[in-house]
């Protein structure tokens, strides 16, 4: 049986929105939150909710969200117990996990071997294959070169889609239509892959032409227990980043919607997996077959539905996870209606540009059944060295359409001046005709221009 731990003091590694939910939780379960934050978030009002705070380093991510040994002496400082680590900066660094450990803290997360077996796509694919799951055709592992990119192109025939093996956002990635095209787009995506994650590895799949990206939210205990939380349609997208989330996805029939719980729920028990986790799959446009597309071994942004439709609070769980604590059987977790998320970023709608800078009025949504997650506010200052998202805005309704009617309301209730944002795509979105009538697929955005 493992050892049960009573955590008391965590640290939050993270900021923003994140950072708030994750000190209400800490506090409401009668535990202590330690905030970090950068010279950057010095005036950020959440933080004089947590229960102690402390500046780790300057504005940039560098200095102080991705400063290891700052954070680590923080919780030093502090005396913590864990570590949260949210989602982005820390949270899929396995040497970050490893270092908690070396210092006695306690990861609210998988461990160090399975994030990095999960965080190499390459590798991931085989062990996924090797569980039964479906994987798309490719590359075994990493590519040699272009001379063997051009021999599993070949192969498996074009479209074929080029992916960073330890990348992730959509950087490092080429879709590949004209074999002619494959070695100038090969080596961008090596180049870029390079750049961001500092490794050039890719490899190669199959393109599947217009696919939903439909995800499976999964919780594993440290007694071998595996629950999921249903599935969300995360298809609205740009450039691979996520605007627009739903639960259920209601493009899938029963008997696959089954299939894919199952499947989810096989993988996280072949890898032993413990924590929060989500699968995320291609489902092909014959609206039955799916694939395997990667694992994120962390919370995801659009965990939120997946909460207002089970009534869970997914943070506390993970904390009583860390704790040694059991899940529920599967069969005690329920999920009523219809949530959809909108991500309000702090961007021009009409080209997605940053516009970092002073919000000069913040009029907030509200009414039964609507959700804000945000820590901005009229005078905050969005600035300019971090992810553009300054909140998230979150419905819940009995139907799918009630949910849509729902969700535009509240957009419109939702006044934000002083810099651009997301609003007017997202109302542009919930009346599109394709929108409404479930037809959006991963690429629709960048077809329709």
């Amino acid at each position: 049986m493992p050892e049960k731990k009573h955590l008391q003091r965590i640290l939050i590694a993270n900021r923003g929105e994140i950072a708030l939910r994750a000190i209400q939780t800490i506090e409401l379960l009668g535990k202590q939150s330690i905030a970090i934050y950068s010279s950057a978030d010095k005036d950020t009002h959440y933080l004089d909710t947590a229960s102690a705070k402390v500046c780790i380093g300057g504005e940039k991510s560098s200095q102080s969200y991705l400063n290891i040994p700052a954070i680590i002496s923080a919780a030093e400082l502090f005396e913590a117990d864990a570590i949260f680590p949210g989602y982005g900066f820390l949270s899929e660094n396995q040497n970050f996990v490893e270092i908690c450990s070396h210092h006695g803290l306690e990861f609210i997360g998988p461990s160090a071997q399975v994030m990095a077996l999960m965080s190499d796509k390459s590798k991931a694919k085989a062990v996924m294959k090797e569980a039964g799951v479906p994987v798309i055709e490719g590359s075994e592992g990493i590519l040699r070169g272009y001379e063997e990119a051009l021999r599993v192109a070949k192969k498996i025939g074009f479209p074929i889609i080029i992916k960073a093996a330890n990348g992730g956002g959509g950087r490092g990635m080429r879709v590949v239509h004209d074999p002619s095209l494959l070695k100038n787009l090969y080596l961008a995506a090596e180049t870029e892959a390079l750049s961001a994650f500092g490794d050039g590895s890719v490899y190669i799949e199959k393109f599947i032409q217009n696919p939903k990206h439909i995800e499976v939210q999964i919780f594993a205990d440290k007694h071998g227990n595996v629950v999921h939380v249903g599935e969300r349609d995360c298809s609205t997208q740009r450039r691979q980043q996520k605007l627009i989330e739903e639960t259920p996805a209601v493009v899938l029939s029963e008997s696959t919607r089954a299939r894919l719980l199952e499947t989810a729920i096989r993988a996280a028990k072949h890898i032993a997996y413990v924590g929060a986790g989500t699968f995320e799959f291609l489902l092909d446009s014959n609206g039955e077959d799916f694939y395997f597309m990667e694992m994120n071994t962390r919370l995801q942004v659009e965990h939120t539905i997946s909460e207002m439709v089970s009534g869970l609070n997914f943070i506390e769980w993970m904390i009583r996870i860390a704790q040694g604590e059991a899940l529920p059987p599967q069969e005690k977790i329920t999920c009523q209606g219809h949530s959809i998320e909108c991500r309000i970023t702090a961007e021009d709608p009409k080209n997605f540009y940053p516009s970092a800078g002073k919000i000069t009025s913040w009029i907030a949504p509200g009414g039964l059944g609507v959700r804000l997650d945000t820590h901005a506010y009229a005078g905050y200052v969005v600035p300019p060295f971090y992810d553009s998202m300054i909140g998230k805005l979150i419905v819940h309704a009995p139907t799918r359409d009630q949910a849509i009617v729902k969700m535009k309301r509240a957009l419109k209730e939702f006044n934000i001046e002083g810099i651009k944002t997301t609003i007017p795509f997202h109302l542009a979105m919930l009346d599109n005709p394709d929108f409404r009538q479930n037809k959006i697929h991963t690429k629709y955005l960048e077809q329709q221009g």
